[in-house]
């Protein structure tokens, strides 16, 4: 048995049934129309969760139908902006009103720690208020140096109908980085979340209702991506889709859409690197690299499941890593005591198993870890934390997102290495360097091909950073005014001062 902390109680109990879910579409609660369901089994404690209705085409039609309406009739698109605003601030109070709630159900569905699920839930009320005052602040540009007869004006307008397409790993935070910043731009939405975290993307519909939001703004339809996703992507009345998940399913987007040409936003995969130099706070770098990997249980677009440390220190930071891990809280996600909780599937701890073993029989040296963990009165749908060593760059285990509280180590000599360790990937969605040198945390920081990247800190994020990926990572931002003016489209207006304007045909 692997020497660790693992925790078995719950201090709240499983509830007593289901929680039923219907589609969101015009206002209206509905059952899918063929009476499909879907069920989902805690991956935590293998009850039955909820039991949503499991949307079709005849759904996903009727959704977009709804949102091409309400926008194309100015019922939100054309109000002001701080009528907007209002709903968006009544929606977020109530979002911390059912906070509880909302975060019991997640912890249920995704397998993580309620704690968690309660920081996430709460906190996205931030983006939402974030998002209203954006709604206020709307602006473009105007030209009045184009002559005395001409004056132009550059005008921002709400992109249309919007697609949004949300994970199972972060299900609540990442819809709310994504649903009010398309609402506060006055963009009318459908919303597809996960089929395996359906139930706080549905309830929210709830809070919007009492908030005020008129009908047929945001819907919301329960489903798979084949055939909700899929339609929601290549139909021609959506004007863009906003997408995270897996690289490989965001290029399969990409390819669906092009067929209307319609604007996309991906939020996709990572494999983000921490570099420690040898003058870095150890302690410090060695907490947030086990905080980086083990959080969420590694389900996590910018987990950090690769450092790369410096020789000189190599042993003596892995072997601080490594006692950190033993520590983490590992178990029952209804404990408020636990940090890291269940996998989301059997299949996933499956794949998540078969990058360590493949990497352990081409030599590789496992230092923790590495297999399945039974917790007791729980289940065995847990992983142990995981610390690898004696790799090269050129391993599957260190260049594919394992998606899993796996680390990998690499090590350095010059900071010139470091950075070309750190860009050899396919993603660019993050990355760390730890120096109490200044001048080499912005040269880190200037070479490293990531969306985002930290010193002497990991994953802290503001609503007012923007967030997104280069290369396979993904393409357009989400958060902050980068992230906000994605909703947005730019409309040059040229106007003629006075009739002045010479005839082109002689004589008229």
């Amino acid at each position: 048995m692997l020497d660790m902390t693992v925790i078995t109680d719950a201090e709240i109990a499983l509830p007593a049934e289901p929680v039923a879910l219907q589609h969101f579409i015009d206002g209206t609660w509905v059952d899918s129309a063929d009476g499909a369901v879907s069920e989902r089994v805690s991956p935590s404690h293998g009850v039955v969760v909820s039991r949503a209705a499991q949307g079709g085409e005849t759904e996903t039609e009727a959704a977009i139908t709804a949102a091409r309406a309400a926008f194309d009739d100015g019922r939100w698109s054309r109000i002001p902006g701080k009528e907007r605003a209002a709903v968006l601030l009544k929606v977020a109070d109530l979002i911390e009103q059912h906070t509880e709630r909302l975060a019991v159900l997640e912890t249920l569905e995704s397998g993580k720690p309620i704690n968690q699920s309660r920081g996430e839930v709460g906190g996205a009320a931030d983006l939402w208020r974030y998002a209203a005052s954006l709604a206020r602040t709307v602006h473009g540009d105007s030209l009045n140096t184009l002559g005395d007869d001409m004056v132009a004006m550059v005008l921002k307008e709400p992109i249309g109908v919007v697609s949004i397409i949300t994970p199972w790993n972060f299900p609540f935070w990442i819809l709310s980085q994504k649903l009010p910043f398309a609402l506060a731009a006055g963009c009318t939405c459908v919303v597809k979340p996960s089929e395996m975290t359906p139930s706080t993307t549905a309830l929210l519909a709830e809070l919007m209702v009492e908030a005020g939001m008129p009908a047929g703004v945001c819907n919301i339809v329960l489903g798979y991506g084949m055939p909700v996703g899929s339609l929601m992507t290549s139909h021609a009345d959506v004007d863009m889709v906003s997408f995270t998940g897996s690289t490989a399913v965001g290029k399969k987007i990409s390819q669906i859409a092009s067929g209307t040409l319609k604007k996309i936003a991906l939020e996709l995969g990572g494999k983000n690197a921490q570099v420690v130099f040898p003058d870095a706070d150890l302690d410090a770098a060695a907490d947030a690299v086990a905080f980086g990997v083990h959080f969420n249980v590694g389900q996590c677009c910018n987990s950090s499941s690769r450092v790369i440390v410096h020789k000189d220190i190599a042993d003596a930071f892995t072997t601080k890593v490594v006692e950190l891990s033993r520590r983490v809280a590992y178990g029952n996600p209804l404990n408020p005591d636990t940090q890291v909780g269940a996998i989301v599937t059997p299949e996933h701890q499956a794949k998540i198993d078969g990058y360590v073993q493949e990497a352990i029989a081409e030599g590789a040296d496992v230092r923790l870890g590495g297999a399945p963990l039974e917790v007791e009165g729980v289940g065995s749908q847990f992983y142990q934390p995981t610390v690898v060593t004696r790799l090269t760059s050129s391993m599957r285990i260190v260049q594919e997102e394992v998606f899993g509280p796996v680390l990998s180590v690499l090590t350095f000599k010059t900071l010139d290495e470091a950075i070309a360790l750190t860009n050899d990937s396919v993603y660019g969605l993050s990355a760390g360097g730890w120096s109490n040198d200044v001048h080499t945390c912005l040269a880190f920081a200037r070479r490293a091909e990531a969306g985002t990247v930290w010193t002497n800190t990991w994953m802290d994020g503001y609503p007012e950073v923007a967030f997104g990926g280069m290369k396979q990572s993904g393409q357009g931002r989400e958060i902050g005014r980068y992230g906000f003016e994605e909703f947005l489209e730019v409309k040059s207006v040229v106007m003629r001062v006075g009739r002045t304007r010479a005839p082109w045909v002689n004589g008229s």
